[in-house]
């Protein structure tokens, strides 16, 4: 952080009042930069999604308590997400695996102050969308954020492979690709696919870059659904005024490295898709172990 990036002021709110507290814009942005973009809370569906997130379809818990403790919780039969201060608390298993994270939903019968709620709040710390001298927009943390502090969810729409692809074989080398290809492993042969597209309907999370060396983790959280939302964790303490980044890879830094993420669809390329496949995008990180370019796993295509 050098003195020119601490004299940037904020004003605007990116949410327009709907986060629980002003994601601002740096008065520098011009106002359309934002012009085509829809900011919501959480993830919608789109194309090719056959479940609308916002159904309650998981079951609640039966703990009439403050807090929900995991001897007696279903919701924490994997374990305790987050200690007492809302903070992650993952572990992986012998096998190298994350365990899966489920959070109480609004058919749990513990208060909403349980402990066990943390994702579905949304964005609850200072966060400022700025431009940047050569990665276009990013986002800076204006507080300081501890250690396994829960940031933003990478919103936008829920949509098919199908979808994806397209939307990916239509871009010009220009483009940038916002598409997050989840896909979780559960045993055997077994993987279930999420893909995520906040391009036009999004929120912060869409503006955070791409580190090599990243100090946010992406961990998949269930709430009210088996949809997944990829949330963004602190993975170490970050100053104010230092900008937020994450993996677009995964990486083998955080929790989720047996989990991996593309920056690109699925699919199988034939006839003149094969000229539309997308090149690599030079990498701007700056981070000591940089590779050079932006992530991007052609075997989705395949």
């Amino acid at each position: 952080m050098n003195k020119e990036d601490m004299i940037r002021t904020y004003s605007q709110d990116l949410s327009g009042g709907l986060e629980n507290v002003p994601v601002l814009i740096e008065n520098s942005v011009p106002k359309e930069a934002f012009s085509n973009f829809q900011y919501v809370l959480e993830s919608v569906q789109g194309p090719g999604c056959d479940i609308d997130p916002s159904a309650v379809t998981l079951p609640g818990c039966s703990c009439r308590v403050q807090s929900c403790l995991p001897d007696s919780c279903h919701c924490l039969r994997f374990g305790q997400t987050y200690d007492s201060k809302g903070r992650l608390n993952q572990q992986q298993e012998d096998d190298g695996f994350s365990r899966p994270v489920f959070e109480c939903n609004a058919l749990c019968a513990c208060s909403e102050s349980c402990q066990n709620r943390v994702v579905q709040k949304w964005v609850e710390v200072r966060l400022g969308v700025f431009s940047t001298k050569d990665r276009g927009l990013g986002v800076e943390a204006l507080e300081r954020l501890p250690c396994g502090r829960f940031v933003c969810e990478y919103a936008g729409e829920i949509i098919g492979s199908h979808e994806a692809r397209r939307r990916q074989l239509s871009q010009t080398p220009l483009d940038m690709n916002y598409i997050i290809a989840l896909q979780e492993h559960s045993g055997g042969d077994r993987v279930t696919q999420t893909f995520v597209d906040p391009l036009t309907i999004g929120n912060v999370g869409r503006f955070i870059n791409h580190s090599c060396k990243p100090n946010l983790v992406m961990v998949p959280i269930r709430v009210h659904s088996l949809l997944p939302r990829l949330a963004l964790f602190a993975n170490r303490d970050i100053e104010r005024y230092e900008e937020l980044t994450f993996d677009y890879a995964g990486g083998q830094n955080s929790n989720t490295d047996t989990r991996k993420w593309d920056k690109a669809p699925t699919g199988t390329l034939t006839g003149a898709d094969v000229d539309k496949i997308p090149l690599r995008k030079v990498c701007h990180c700056g981070a000591s172990n940089c590779t050079g370019f932006l992530p991007l796993d052609m075997s989705v295509l395949h």
